[in-house]
């Protein structure tokens, strides 16, 4: 591969050529720029513009705004915005009054009936309300008032009652106690409104009073305490027995006065509870708790003499309404109907919202 040779071919003259010369520099300070300068008056200028015709500070900056924007809307004055900022905010429209229906009230399949309101104990409907009648285990809720106001949540009671034998021979609802156990009087109540124990409304009567007869004079005691004429108990678990009764209102009462006692509004309203022993967890009988908003309980009961009674009540909207049904075919389809009236169909009787149930010291 060949190398490609350069040669250089000088001037034809034979003279290099001549080196140009340096401009001569400027002298000292005069190298000025004079576009800053135009910029700085003009300011100027204009500051002096905007203040010699658009009066003042707070105007000038508003003026200049307004030339400014492009969208060339008017400023809004100064007195406009600060009273937008103080106005009170839109009013929230007020709830829609409640207007009660006048449907009548429903046809139950029990004999007698008592609706009442809480906290006034305003009676709302009563059917039969005081007549006599079994109440089968709603006997149980005077047994609960009267342990409560005679023994400590705590106390330890020891137990003598056999509640299979009981029930073998009763045929009553037990809790399941056995002779020697060792439980104490909240465990025994849970047994008794839950489970409706029999064997453990027999054990409160003796742990409070020494015998089941002392204890259901206090039980009487009670009842006429509150005011109440229907009522006659001569047991504490219920089953049938001559000259043992109440009535749809007395019950209610009765029930009322229970919701009363922080306590036993709690048990009431319990689905479900296991006792310091060895028979496992209780569950509550109470279907109503479980298939009615709002339900808080109470006691249901049943004898062949008494048919189906229930004390109920249920919290909706601000209102308590409890209800009684005894003689019935179907508490549960009686009591729904009638709180389900109740609500819909009545006005407020109470002035105040119910009170909530006083705690009592175990």
């Amino acid at each position: 591969m060949s190398r490609r040779k350069y040669s250089y071919t000088p001037r034809r003259d034979g003279k290099a050529p001549a080196r140009r010369k340096a401009a001569p520099a400027e002298p000292a300070g005069t190298n000025i720029p004079l576009a800053p300068i135009a910029v700085i008056i003009g300011s100027v200028f204009l500051a002096v513009w905007l203040i010699a015709f658009r009066g003042g500070s707070s105007e000038s900056a508003t003026g200049g705004a307004s030339v400014l924007n492009s969208s060339n809307a008017p400023a809004q004055p100064a007195g406009e915005l600060a009273e937008a900022s103080t106005a009170d905010p839109p009013a929230t429209p007020a709830p829609t009054p409640f207007v009660p229906g006048d449907d009548p009230a429903p046809t139950i399949t029990g004999g007698a009936a008592a609706v009442m309101e809480e906290p006034c104990g305003n009676m709302l409907y009563g059917l039969n309300e005081h007549t006599q009648l079994p109440p089968a285990s709603l006997t149980k809720i005077a047994t609960a008032l009267v342990a409560a106001d005679n023994k400590p949540m705590t106390e330890v009671v020891k137990v003598l009652v056999d509640g299979g034998a009981l029930s073998i021979e009763t045929g009553a609802t037990v809790m399941g106690l056995k002779p020697g156990q060792q439980l104490t009087m909240y465990d025994l109540l849970n047994g008794l409104i839950l489970r409706s124990g029999s064997d453990a409304a027999l054990t409160i009567a003796h742990s409070v009073a020494g015998s089941e007869a002392k204890f259901v004079e206090k039980m009487n005691e009670k009842v006429a305490s509150l005011g109440l004429h229907d009522t006659h108990f001569v047991n504490s678990h219920g089953l049938d027995t001559p000259n043992h009764y109440s009535s749809a209102y007395d019950i209610v009462v009765l029930g009322r006065e229970l919701l009363h006692n922080k306590s036993l509004s709690d048990i009431v309203q319990s689905k479900t509870y296991t006792p310091n022993w060895d028979g496992g967890q209780l569950t509550n009988m109470n279907l109503l708790l479980t298939n009615y908003p709002g339900a808080i309980g109470i006691k249901t009961g049943y004898t062949d003499l008494a048919g189906m009674t229930i004390v109920g009540g249920a919290d909706r909207n601000g209102r308590r309404i409890l209800v009684s049904v005894m003689q019935s075919s179907d508490v549960y389809v009686d009591a729904t109907a009638l709180l389900d009236w109740a609500f819909a169909n009545t006005a407020p009787s109470c002035d105040s919202p119910p009170a909530q149930a006083a705690a009592i010291t175990p």
